[in-house]
């Protein structure tokens, strides 16, 4: 979507094991992983105190329950208070959605009797849009170096500074591929199994408070589900196989967000994406809204630039750098199983906020001199 002292290298491929999840370690660490995997086979009752670690308190279970005690309490929350929160956006809705209704039927006629072709350019062609607008203008950065003023704002001011462009074309190929020969198919998927629940190409548009709760659910289901496929896609066998090819990049830009294994980017990319409307049997014009909005999203969380009233990419950032820390979208369920605990020792998560000025966080926020120098 590294290492702790430094970037990670293609030819590290050491790993050692915790409680919760087996991970990747960094070369300078690997004489006392090996060191702790021999003292734990010579004494069978760390084996055994490790897996009551992981029952006890503060283990991996403990925090699953503290998970979904915080979200089920979050979804409850937003639905005592839906109505307060949208009553504005809902009029302002109610006064413009004659215009909207008027567009959306004239569509739904013209494409009549063909609501799969209709249902698959609204998911596949909207967003496949959003998205390469999105990174056409990042590629234009990233390859020139200009204008100045957004390099700036690169998070690692010494990579990709311009990009290396066979590591990009090649980077290029598979994201085509994947959109193509991955999201496509399980589009059309989509549509069939939403249509068990009800015509998701209905006449009527839903109403503005019905589509930012189905966007709250989707949220919190795609925060779920990315996290721990993701988790998993880190574990030995599986990050070796899958999930390495994505982190050849230590240093991301936005176009990479889908570069992966076809397999990691149908279970960890798109189906955190594309359960929420399945489950929810959503209108058309809600996953398409979603589906946009999610591409951009991890556009944004992999470009590499903190840019001025944008989402902070530190979170993510960090991820691709460091490796083993930040596995989740927003950060909550990483709080909640301590996989952002160094992340939150650094300055890149001093950084972590809106920037709402101009000057970048990285001369506002600057790193720590290193000693002796």
């Amino acid at each position: 979507m590294a290492v702790e002292n430094g970037v990670r290298g293609e030819s590290a491929g050491h790993w050692t094991t915790n409680t919760a999840l087996c991970v990747e370690s960094p070369p300078e660490e690997t004489a006392r992983s090996m060191n702790t995997r021999g003292a734990a086979s010579a004494d069978s009752s760390s084996s055994s105190s490790s897996s009551s670690r992981q029952d006890g308190p503060g283990g991996l279970w403990d925090s699953v329950k503290k998970a979904a005690v915080v979200i089920g309490s979050g979804i409850l929350l937003l639905a005592a208070f839906g109505n307060s929160l949208t009553w504005h956006m809902q009029r302002f809705w109610g006064a413009s959605g004659d215009f909207w209704q008027d567009l959306w039927t004239k569509l739904h006629v013209t494409l009549e009797g063909h609501h799969t072709a209709l249902f698959y350019l609204g998911t596949m062609l909207v967003p496949t849009l959003a998205f390469w607008v999105t990174n056409a203008l990042l590629l234009l950065v990233d390859t020139t170096g200009k204008p100045s003023f957004i390099t700036r704002y690169r998070i690692q001011p010494d990579k990709n500074n311009p990009v290396d462009s066979a590591k990009l074309r090649h980077a290029l190929k598979t994201v085509v591929f994947n959109q193509v020969f991955v999201s496509g198919p399980m589009v059309v998927v989509a549509y069939y199994l939403m249509t068990l629940w009800g015509d998701p190409c209905d006449p009527e548009l839903p109403t503005f408070h019905r589509a930012l709760l189905e966007l709250a659910f989707f949220t919190i289901l795609e925060e779920i589900i990315f996290y721990y496929s993701h988790r998993l896609f880190h574990r030995p066998g599986l990050y070796k196989r899958f999930h390495k090819q994505h982190h050849e990049w230590t240093a991301p830009i936005g176009v990479v967000s889908i570069y992966a294994h076809p397999l990691e980017h149908m279970i960890s990319n798109m189906l955190p994406v594309a359960l929420g409307p399945v489950f929810l049997g959503s209108h058309l014009t809600t996953t398409c809204m979603w589906y946009s909005l999610a591409l951009i999203s991890t556009t944004i969380s992999h470009c590499g630039y903190h840019l001025p009233f944008l989402p902070s990419p530190e979170f993510h950032d960090f991820h691709h750098l460091r490796f083993n820390q930040c596995f989740g979208v927003f950060g909550v369920l990483d709080r909640l199983h301590g996989t952002d605990a160094k992340f939150r020792e650094t300055k890149q998560y001093e950084r972590h906020s809106l920037l709402t000025g101009l000057t970048p966080l990285n001369e506002s926020i600057p790193d720590t001199p290193k000693k002796g120098l």
